[in-house]
């Protein structure tokens, strides 16, 4: 009886330390909620600080935690803190921040402040995050799928917070369809993974997968559910259609959100489960990734050209930059050999920081140049900008750059390092289509670049901003800068991070 009262405390006993983030911010999102009920119409000030403090204390967890450099698990494995989920949980937190920082006063001017409304904007916004975290931790297919599911809920309803806008109900209708079968492909392919391998451990279908004997017919079809699943929810084509509906329709503060931090807890899932859950199926899925990055670099960026409206065009830039990151995680295993697979992946995982910082601040721009009764959705809304305001032309200028590949900006080291790994892996053909697509993108950002300095102003209204998205928004152009002109400390955090979940 006594042993089997220590058997069971083994298997019951959990460390709460590595979850103090994750705790810390369901008590603070919980807590501001209730606040937020008791505060006046228009008054959301209170809420929107405390928000920002939310997500400052979850990165001094997490900051704590990734200090240390150790890999820790509890809740019986299903959870892991490790340097890589602590990076990315890092960037997380900066891009929601940025993110409720440049959406305050856009949000305010559409109602989605008031009324019933409340503070809901940023409840949501922080459970998004929330599931952002688990995904990133999850070591466990139901983990990871928990994770998803409480962040695709939370942005089901931002889309559709504009009840009374019905091209904002009609995205999120399209949002919320498309992406429930995309959750129906994901859970099949885990139920059939499940059924191969006997476990939802990340670490034990490792084990299992590569053992003789396993069922490789029944991990095969599973895989394919899986990356169709992961394919959608990083917008790669052919699973991509709602990408330009929803970026479009959706209020431009909530299309940040979903363009933004989820791409990073995205990538971080599709970690788990194809390189440390089934990496002897590199080659299997190896072979789908490889289709999907050409097929979106494609698609991506010859459609983007014929785009007027920017939220559309960065909707397609987005898929096109989303091949990249397909590009380098293909490229981790070659022929058997891993020697250079950290390099590899590494590689994905810093393209995917940078990006989302540069399209944090596309995005945030946009706003900028919105007001109550006017957005600025399309491109010709930028003609005359530089003459407007000139530090945010150059600020636009940057950021576009960035996207483009244009050096010394980030996004052109983070091109640098993927097209380097695809070069090294040997599939130089491979690159040559990369750097191809990337001339073809280089038009459509280049021609927002021409229009915010050589065409005359359409519209001359003075622009207005609050002071902290005005400052949060110039550190966002320097930094995408300085990360270009100093890459070398960014890389190797990731490089490291990415030994260290390799060597698990």
């Amino acid at each position: 009886m006594n042993e089997m009262n220590s058997t069971l405390l083994a298997a019951t006993d959990t460390n709460l330390a590595p979850v103090y983030a994750e705790i810390f911010l369901l008590i603070a999102a919980s807590a501001i909620l209730l606040i937020d009920m008791f505060l006046k119409e228009g008054k959301r000030t209170l809420t929107y600080a405390l928000s920002l403090l939310a997500i400052g204390g979850c990165a001094v967890f997490s900051f704590a935690d990734m200090n240390t450099g150790a890999t820790v698990y509890t809740f019986n494995g299903m959870y892991v803190s490790d340097p890589l989920a602590n990076l990315l949980k890092l960037f997380t937190y900066l891009a929601t921040a940025m993110t409720l920082v440049y959406s305050r006063q856009y949000a305010g001017e559409r109602a989605m402040m008031s009324g019933n409304l409340g503070g809901e904007f940023y409840v949501l916004a922080l459970f998004s995050m929330l599931g952002q975290m688990i995904m990133i931790s999850g070591n466990s297919m139901l983990s990871l799928y928990l994770g998803l599911e409480l962040m695709s809920l939370s942005l089901y309803a931002l889309v559709a917070m504009r009840r009374d806008h019905a091209v904002s109900t009609e995205a999120a209708m399209k949002y919320f369809i498309l992406g429930a079968l995309a959750s129906g492909f994901l859970l099949y392919g885990i139920s059939m993974v499940y059924g191969a391998t006997g476990s939802l451990d990340i670490t034990t279908i490792g084990q299992v997968s590569a053992a003789e004997g396993t069922n490789s017919t029944i991990l095969v079809f599973g895989l394919v559910f899986i990356v169709a699943g992961l394919a959608f929810k990083l917008g790669a084509v052919p699973f991509h259609m709602w990408v330009p509906d929803v970026y479009q329709g959706a209020p431009t503060t909530v299309t940040l959100l979903l363009g933004g931090a989820p791409k990073l807890a995205t990538l971080a899932m599709t970690i788990r489960i194809l390189v440390e859950a089934l990496p002897s199926m590199a080659f299997d899925w190896q072979q789908m990734l490889m289709v999907l990055a050409v097929l979106s670099l494609a698609v991506g960026n010859l459609t983007a050209i014929a785009q007027t409206n920017i939220k559309r065009m960065l909707a397609y830039s987005t898929i096109a930059q989303m091949g990249f990151v397909l590009l380098a995680m293909l490229t981790g295993v070659v022929d058997g050999d891993s020697s250079d697979a950290a390099a590899s992946y590494s590689a994905a995982v810093y393209y995917m920081i940078t990006y989302v910082l540069t399209t944090v601040g596309s995005f945030g721009l946009i706003m900028m140049l919105a007001r109550a009764g006017h957005e600025a959705e399309n491109i010709a809304d930028f003609k005359g900008l530089g003459k407007r305001s000139p530090w945010f032309a150059i600020v636009m200028t940057i950021l576009m750059f960035s996207l483009a590949g244009v050096p010394p900006m980030v996004g052109f080291m983070a091109k640098w390092a993927v097209l380097q790994a695809v070069a090294n892996a040997g599939m130089v053909w491979l690159a040559v289509v990369a750097v191809m697509f990337s001339l073809v993108g280089a038009y459509y950002y280049l021609r927002i670049v021409k229009t915010i300095w050589f065409d005359d102003a359409v519209d001359t209204a003075a622009i207005h901003a609050p002071g902290d998205m005005r400052v949060v928004m110039s550190l966002n152009g320097l930094a995408v800068i300085l990360l270009g002109i100093v890459p070398g400390w960014l890389l190797a955090v990731c490089y490291s991070a990415m030994q260290a979940t390799l060597a698990k």
